[in-house]
């Protein structure tokens, strides 16, 4: 399998989804996993390809419809938080 395309929305796309990729990246790149992580606003984010998307739960509805896997993430910055949501579920996706 390629690497994972993993979205990151917010509702410009700029500010908070921005701050969350960096902390996705910061742990895959801890444990050495390849994924493309990119940032999306929300009105765009629909018409993205992804295999997995991480936003707040304000805009998980937006992808309730979707078949990939939503992560809602509560502490942008927090790594615990990501890992513990991210790890599991890029496993499932091998």
């Amino acid at each position: 399998m390629s690497n994972p395309r993993i979205m990151v929305v917010c509702g410009f796309g700029l500010g908070s989804s921005l701050v969350l990729r960096m902390t996705l990246d910061e742990v895959l790149q801890q444990r050495r996993i390849k994924a493309d992580t990119f940032c999306s606003d929300a009105e765009t984010a629909t018409g993205q390809a992804f295999d997995l998307v991480l936003t707040s739960s304000n805009l998980a509805e937006l992808f309730a419809d979707g078949a990939a896997p939503v992560i809602v993430i509560s502490d942008f910055l927090s790594q615990a938080e990501v890992a513990e949501k991210v790890l599991p579920v890029l496993a499932e996706l091998h």
